[in-house]
């Protein structure tokens, strides 16, 4: 096993994963609005489309799939165009409630769980570069290309649920219940800079000459 790139790769996953963007800011709107359970919940969503992209990665490397590029730039501008309404409606819900009155239920409460997590999470085009672009480049990590990817993809996984975890319990301290409406409305104004700057990445891709 090559601990040295092994490292290196868990020092990469860490910073990506705990760099604000658009699954930490759903994360952390979510646990001060509806609560730990339905954050843990968001969590496990925005897990699943992770290892959905590292699965469509590993494939992709194998030769066993073969993905239009199109195909990843389409998915990300929904993607991009969903974690945009979401960060509509936070900001709507931020300012219309006062600080004092904002109940545990507006900004997450609807709906959200393992599906808006999921979601979120197949559409963060942070996420779709790194397993397309990025995660190539570790699987020589193992033994075997099989080995690589098992481990890449468990390394990927703990980091993730324990980084997510972590804005959870600190997003339910007193301190940041107190400013409630504030990192309501800080968050939502992180999903929408994410958003904006995803879909303008996408379209350019898309419709650049020559693209595919």
């Amino acid at each position: 096993m090559n601990m040295s790139l092994l490292l290196a790769y868990t020092l990469s996953v860490l910073m990506l994963v705990a760099t604000p963007g658009p699954v930490v800011a759903l994360i952390v709107s979510t646990s001060m609005n509806a609560g730990p359970r339905q954050a843990l919940l968001t969590a496990l969503g925005t897990n699943a489309a992770s290892l959905l992209l590292a699965l469509l990665a590993v494939l992709m490397l194998s030769g066993g799939l073969a993905l239009d590029p199109r195909l990843i730039h389409w998915i990300s501008v929904l993607g991009c165009c969903f974690i945009a309404w979401l960060a509509v409606q936070g900001l709507r819900e931020a300012a219309a409630q006062p600080a004092a009155q904002a109940p545990e239920k507006n900004l997450a409460g609807r709906g959200r769980g393992l599906a808006t997590g999921f979601v979120v999470g197949i559409g963060n085009p942070k996420d779709i570069i790194f397993f397309v672009s990025f995660f190539p480049q570790f699987i020589q990590v193992g033994r075997t290309f099989e080995h690589s990817a098992l481990l890449l993809t468990l390394v990927w996984v703990l980091i993730d649920l324990a980084v997510l975890g972590a804005y959870i319990l600190v997003a339910r301290q007193g301190f940041s219940l107190k400013y409630k409406r504030l990192v309501t409305g800080v968050s939502s104004l992180v999903l929408l800079a994410v958003a904006v700057v995803g879909l303008a990445y996408s379209l350019l891709e898309l419709y650049r000459p020559g693209a595919t």
